[in-house]
């Protein structure tokens, strides 16, 4: 996968050097209570109770689908909050991975806002408003797939995406129209934040 100064897709191909704070975002008790313990033992890691626009982010992740519509769930207030945010997924996913975003990766794309200025999309379902079923691991992919991205990616510019990105909100993924429970969310991306970075590998590198 190659930058493209159009849409800021990332490619990963090498580390940057600034530590991440990953803000899990809930609105819901149940998540925000599922999010504690997966944020419990994990530095990095803090929990918002409310919107994922109200925290003071660089990014904000989308669990979106794998064809970039973004009608329903949290996308549908990211597409009302920046008006071109599903154009430029969409015109991402066509140019890079012919229309079809698979689960398991990730892309970032411009918001056109001054904050936050970027949206990761990573899609936890292949097609829109689709119920995952109770044994998916989807959840779990597309955090690690957020996760690599930060970790390796570089932007159009050449600039590490942890460089230019220091604070991710994330909300619940699959966890509204797809049904995921939130305990096994929490649990299936607290695996693959553990599965990336390794103790203390984020303040390290």
């Amino acid at each position: 996968m190659t930058a493209d100064s159009k849409t800021g897709v990332v490619a990963a191909s090498r580390r940057g050097s600034s530590p991440l704070e990953l803000v899990l975002c809930a609105v819901g008790e149940s998540l925000a209570s599922a999010w504690e313990t997966a944020a419990e033992g994990r530095p990095h890691i803090r929990v918002h109770r409310g919107s994922v626009l109200d925290v003071h982010a660089d990014a904000v992740v989308s669990p979106a689908n794998s064809y970039g519509w973004m009608r329903g769930g949290v996308d549908a207030v990211y597409a009302a909050h920046f008006p071109a945010i599903e154009q430029q997924v969409r015109s991402a996913v066509l140019a890079y991975h012919g229309g079809e975003l698979p689960i398991g990766e990730a892309l970032i794309v411009p918001t056109g806002a001054t904050q936050p200025a970027w949206l990761i999309t990573a899609p936890t379902m292949k097609e829109p408003a689709q119920a995952l079923a109770p044994e998916t691991v989807h959840p779990y992919l597309a955090a690690k797939a957020v996760f690599r991205l930060w970790r390796e990616g570089v932007l159009d510019d050449g600039a590490p995406v942890r460089g230019t990105v220091k604070t991710i909100a994330m909300p619940g993924l699959g966890t509204g129209i797809g049904g995921v429970p939130p305990q096994v969310c929490a649990r299936q991306v607290a695996a693959a934040w553990d599965a990336v970075f390794e103790p203390g590998s984020v303040a390290r590198t």
